[in-house]
């Protein structure tokens, strides 16, 4: 839900008010004040190096330990990295090869990561940096579920990690996600370099694990619903030289589409808790901005300019409470993590886990 200075907001100023909290003397956070919204906005990484964030539907940050994990080529390559919240430091979390940074998530407890380094799938123990390799020949992964359950794609074939050699499905690219409650999982096959088909398999052995083709088209974002029952997505609408995009949601076992709302330029997006406010990275050239989508007005707010070389990569993303927005993006030098404050502009919610 929208916060109780939604309707002045909606109607002018979108700068918040409330007094800043002093920065830590530690790390490398940065304060600055937004030149198009006047909003203040924090730099949470020297843009000297990259650093990236992981994809946004894992879970990386701790609202309980406050911290966030992201990858960082400061080392030399990249590195999992976590970052306190609360004091600035940054913490290596181990040595890796070939890390993929989307990969990087957090367990519900917050106790274990999980990455794919050079086609390995590791796990990473926060308390002692205890590394242990759980499969190989693995390029994408997605879990764990509410019951514990990982899929993962294996050499083209999807498949439960702990069932290797069982395939789900053939000619998967790399990437699933799987149902909140680990009863079945979403896989993508690319039709060309724009086009592509997501796919949804029931993973209860009881029915079956025939799959059914749940929406094609330009697709840049899945998120499962907050209740696990339907899924939202960002769908491109190319017009002439211009395009724009529409956030839709999806039965997967049905195909049963509906459009939520349609959006100026959105290049990617994430949905709060809640999924009523949503927040994306305008492709515009002439206002590469990080806004915010009231689902039930269907308007925009702008939280800050992003000027992003690539909106793509931008990755806004909720916190778990809804009470932040991180992003990145290479406009003060190389890729570098930011935070906004948005607790005035949206309801906080209840995360499922901390």
């Amino acid at each position: 839900m929208f916060g109780p200075l939604t309707a002045s907001l909606l109607a002018g100023s979108t700068a918040t008010t409330k007094k800043a909290r002093p920065l830590p003397a530690v790390g490398e956070f940065v304060r600055f004040t937004d030149p198009a919204t006047e909003n203040p906005v924090v730099r949470l990484t020297n843009p000297s190096t990259n650093s990236l964030l992981p994809a946004a539907p894992n879970k990386f940050v701790s609202l309980r330990d406050r911290f966030l994990i992201f990858s960082s080529d400061r080392t030399g390559s990249l590195t999992p990295f976590r970052l306190d919240l609360r004091t600035g430091m940054l913490e290596p979390l181990g040595q890796t090869a070939q890390l993929d940074p989307r990969s990087l998530c957090l367990d519900p407890s917050s106790h274990l990561i999980y990455l794919i380094d050079g086609k390995v799938l590791k796990e990473i123990s926060l308390s002692n940096r205890k590394m242990r390799l759980l499969g190989e020949g693995i390029s994408a992964f997605s879990g764990p579920s509410q019951d514990g359950s990982f899929v993962v794609v294996r050499n083209g074939s999807l498949e439960r990690l702990e069932r290797a050699g069982v395939s789900l499905a053939s000619e998967v690219d790399p990437w699933c996600l799987i149902r909140p409650d680990g009863s079945g999982c979403l896989f993508r096959r690319s039709v060309s370099e724009v086009e592509r088909e997501f796919w949804y398999v029931s993973l209860d052995s009881t029915r079956g694990a025939k799959p059914v083709l749940a929406v094609q088209g330009r697709i840049t974002e899945l998120f499962w619903s907050p209740d696990g029952r339907s899924v939202l997505l960002l769908r491109e609408l190319p017009n002439g030289t211009l395009t724009t995009s529409e956030v839709v949601e999806i039965n997967p076992e049905t195909g049963e589409t509906q459009q939520v709302s349609k959006t100026s330029q959105f290049a990617s997006f994430a949905p709060n808790g809640d999924a009523s406010v949503f927040v994306g990275a305008s492709r515009s050239r002439a206002q590469p901005t990080v806004l915010l989508l009231v689902r039930s007005l269907g308007r925009e707010i702008t939280l800050c300019e992003h000027r992003a070389s690539k909106p793509t990569e931008v990755l806004p993303t909720f916190s778990p409470d809804s009470r932040r927005v991180y992003y990145q993006t290479d406009s003060q030098g190389k890729s570098a993590l930011f935070s906004v404050n948005v607790e005035l502009l949206v309801e906080p919610t209840a995360p499922a886990t901390s």
